[in-house]
């Protein structure tokens, strides 16, 4: 439910020379403009805490985290009392507001303070991230043998008339969410599905909800308009942004000349597509797009290779 959408079931399902000791529920919802998962903590505190609890036992693991940034103090006193009433072995971390926190390798960083090395994943130091919606359809699908049939999802932006979270059933057009949030705004340049940092832009209404869409952005024509990319300066920005400590402009320039070895050198498949690179580049250089293309290709040639 997270949105990368891992596969749960590759995530509850371990080798089993990777055991995990520490379950981290991920409450953290830093992109920008997203509230549904704070809203699902608010709302539902009581199945998300059991779902997390069946999780806990799946993987036999000893320890629950929840990560929740310090700027949702609401949830945070939620969850602690629900908490406290259910007795549950759960610690609730308040965590500094910082972006990308609710990536997997970085909220593992925050909270237990591992490091996942590059090309690993988060069992490989022993935990499991899960979001805060996953827990909750575990929950469904365990106690009422419920299938994923809904999710909450943010419609908000200067691009819709009545911002709100809805219920939303999963294969519902964006067209019908969108009259249900009283319409779309005459100046709407762009849609949005996710947040501005991740989210990818639509080119129809006629568009289903999926168990990822964790929102809907509509932006003005102001805020959608593209500037022009021009020549960059070296200024190292992006490489002082990178939450994995990669070279984006570096990523950027072997993308743009097919040298997808030199890519690969570089570990472009670290990249978690952030797009903090692309938000403070001076030259507008859409450095994400190109290391988004440069991930396929490097996995096409793999592919190829294998």
């Amino acid at each position: 439910m997270g949105g990368a959408t891992f596969p749960t079931h590759v995530k509850l399902s371990p080798p089993a020379d990777k055991p995990i000791d520490t379950l981290i529920l991920n409450g953290v919802e830093c992109e920008p403009y997203l509230t549904s998962d704070h809203r699902l903590m608010l709302e539902e505190p009581k199945k998300i805490l059991l779902g997390m609890q069946i999780i806990l036992r799946i993987l036999n693991a000893k320890v629950g985290a929840i990560g929740i940034e310090n700027n949702k103090p609401d949830a945070i006193e939620t969850f602690r009392r629900v908490i406290s009433e259910l007795n549950l072995p759960f610690k609730v971390f308040s965590l500094h507001v910082k972006y990308p926190q609710g990536a997997e390798k970085q909220l593992i960083k925050a909270v237990v303070d591992r490091t996942v090395p590059a090309g690993k994943l988060p069992m490989d130091v022993g935990a499991v991230v899960q979001n805060v919606g996953t827990a909750a359809a575990v929950y469904d699908a365990v106690a009422y043998k419920r299938p994923l049939v809904e999710r909450v999802v943010t419609v908000t932006g200067n691009g819709i008339n009545e911002p709100k979270n809805v219920l939303a059933r999963i294969g519902t057009s964006y067209s019908d969410v969108f009259e249900y949030c009283g319409g779309l705004c005459e100046d709407v340049g762009k849609i949005i599905m996710g947040g501005p940092m991740m989210g990818l832009a639509q080119s129809s209404l006629d568009v289903p909800v999926i168990k990822g869409t964790s929102g809907l952005l509509l932006l003005n024509e102001k805020e959608s308009r593209r500037r022009q990319e021009t020549t960059c300066i070296s200024c190292a920005r992006c490489i002082d942004v990178c939450p994995m400590g990669l070279m984006p402009k570096m990523l950027g320039a072997f993308v743009k000349h097919n040298q997808f070895d030199d890519a690969q050198a570089y570990h472009v498949l670290d990249c978690i597509e952030c797009g903090s690179c692309s938000y403070v580049c001076p030259a507008y250089i859409n450095l994400v797009h190109l290391i988004r293309f440069g991930k396929s290709e490097v996995i096409k040639k793999r592919k190829k290779a294998s």
